[in-house]
């Protein structure tokens, strides 16, 4: 991670014009399409958040809590491919924001977290001043792609250019900027214009893409395993679908190539199926994926005789897997190569049509698994709009099918917690639903909705079009499956107390139904979506029944 403190710079004006520096920084943030924000308004950054407010231009978000907050931020980055910005204040509210920062981390967002930090005059003091954190800055920088603090008015253009910048460069990723709360208050003259953004990919080596294009040309039997760093590669990534090329994803790469291409697996993974597919196939083109361990049987799943890795991130060569080829550059730019070079190559179809077999096995097994509630699924998917966010908390169901089952509408429709984290679904489905056009829907959990819990006065205050599908087993249902299989049964501390969600509900105007026969789920769903705006549709998992197979944790290879 890096730390920078900007050098100052005098920015030129043409104009007597006078702003502030939070004048301006909410002015930079409308110029770069930023429609809207989220944050905790606190004493640290209200000379932000005034003007903010009086502009006009941007929609604020109240959160209630950072963590939240900065989850929000993340998922509007996510599916809107913008920055997707955060406030909070600072001291312990940035280090409640640090969590989320992770997540943000993990999965490459392009997130703008801005927190306060106490007057320049006892700033890295040491005085336990109200509000302080001595070493905030290592802290930013640790889960951050880049921490930044602004100290004077001349540095402000720079250092919010550089941020943004870094932020939308590849490998995309979080970033921080700190600024005293009198810095953000002083008075400045306002800049003759202000910057655009030009974000940084790495150029492709055109040799490698044709040592690449010598390797795909050869293969009889090739796969393309298709991760996140794929995205804005879907014509191309489809047209290499089309020659024969049978298409595999990992969760954060879905909707690349429509999972209901006859060719595409989507992302079913650590399968027997997929490994005797793997055993098969004479190549895999990996194009953006960081092939994560729970993706990957905890890197024991084996990959075909020969791999080629494409990716932004210099870092990924050999990374997880050893590799023939490494190819730092664009996926876009590798795969309009590769189809340049293989002209009118097709592949033989009886390939195609073994992972049209296997994908088939998969499916009727994964029916099998869910019992009654693949009549959820089947509902869910009628319903849910082409252009609407598929948000998912960390839970049983997720875990079963959410993450692979359901298709998505996009490429950047789904949204999950890459890093595996509970209790982020929520304000993730907040901040996804003000960016997706058709809104979200969001899958959660009991447990993982009680640690957001404050995040339900958002969503009925904020009222975006969220239908919250609540997977209610009245605890820690994957740590109790789990206890089952690894501790004898002993369920300790898995048993939590949870809210009635309905009287939740009530005592802030949101809307509630709760679904204790799995026939009545369709019904249900209509009347949530039947009025835009935010509803919870309660699944009672104990009236219902359990998963005929129960799920307890990440799969391992036998």
């Amino acid at each position: 991670m890096e730390v920078i403190d900007t050098p100052m710079t005098q920015i030129a004006a043409t104009t007597e014009t006078q702003t502030t520096v939070g004048a301006l920084i909410a002015q930079l943030l409308a110029h770069w399409g930023v429609s809207h924000v989220f944050g905790v308004i606190s004493i640290h950054n209200m000379p932000i958040l005034d003007p903010l407010g009086e502009q006009g231009a941007i929609r604020y978000i109240s959160a209630r809590g950072e963590a939240g907050a900065l989850n929000m931020a993340d998922a509007h980055a996510r599916v809107t491919g913008n920055l997707g910005v955060a406030f909070t204040s600072t001291g312990t509210a940035a280090g409640n924001a640090a969590g989320a920062m992770v997540e943000a981390l993990t999965a490459g967002s392009p997130v703008m977290h801005i927190t306060g930090q106490v007057e320049l005059e006892h700033l890295d003091l040491n005085r336990a001043y109200i509000h302080e954190a001595p070493a905030q800055m290592q802290m930013l920088g640790a889960v951050s792609k880049a921490a930044f603090r602004i100290t004077s008015p001349d540095q402000v253009v720079e250092t919010m250019l550089a941020a943004a910048e870094a932020a939308l460069s590849a490998p995309t990723g979080p970033v921080s900027i700190e600024i005293p709360v009198d810095v953000q208050a002083a008075p400045m003259p306002m800049p003759a214009a202000l910057p655009n953004l030009s974000p940084k990919r790495p150029a492709t080596d055109a040799g490698k893409i044709a040592a690449l294009a010598e390797m795909l040309a050869a293969a009889r039997k090739p796969v393309i395993l298709l991760g996140g760093g794929a995205r804005g590669a879907e014509v191309e990534a489809t047209a290499l679908a089309d020659l024969g090329i049978p298409i595999v994803t990992s969760t954060n790469g879905r909707g690349v190539v429509e999972e209901t291409h006859p060719l595409s697996l989507g992302a079913f993974n650590c399968t027997k199926e997929v490994q005797a597919l793997y055993d098969e196939a004479d190549l895999m083109i990996v194009a953006g994926s960081r092939l994560r361990g729970n993706e990957t049987w905890i890197y024991k799943l084996r990959l075909p005789a020969r791999v080629a890795v494409i990716d932004v991130d210099a870092t990924s060569d050999g990374r997880s897997y050893a590799n023939d080829l490494f190819i730092h550059g664009d996926v876009k730019a590798t795969f309009a190569g590769l189809l340049e070079a293989l002209g009118d190559k097709r592949y033989d179809a009886a390939w195609g049509e073994t992972f049209t077999a296997a994908r088939g096995v998969m499916h009727a097994g994964m029916r099998k698994s869910l019992g009654a509630y693949d009549r959820l699924v089947d509902e869910i998917q009628a319903r849910i709009p082409a252009d609407a966010a598929w948000v998912r908390d960390v839970t049983i169901s997720n875990s079963m099918w959410g993450n692979r089952f359901l298709r998505v509408g996009s490429t950047r429709a789904g949204v999950h917690a890459v890093g595996g984290g509970i209790g982020q679904g929520l304000p993730m489905a907040i901040g996804a639903a003000f960016g997706a056009p058709g809104g979200a829907y969001a899958l959660s959990g009991d447990g993982g909705l009680t640690l957001c819990l404050g995040e339900l006065a958002t969503l009925a205050e904020e009222d975006p079009d969220v239908t919250l599908v609540l997977m209610n087993d009245k605890g820690y249902g994957v740590i109790r499956n789990i206890q089952d299989v690894e501790y004898g049964g002993r369920r300790h501390y898995s048993n939590i107390r949870v809210p009635d969600f309905a009287m939740v509900a009530a005592s802030i105007g949101l809307r509630h139904e709760k679904v204790s026969d799995i026939a009545d789920v369709g019904a249900a769903l209509d009347r949530a979506r039947a009025t835009r705006g935010a509803a919870i549709v309660e699944i009672d998992m104990l009236a219902i029944g359990a998963y005929p197979q129960a799920f307890a944790g990440p799969p391992r290879k036998d």
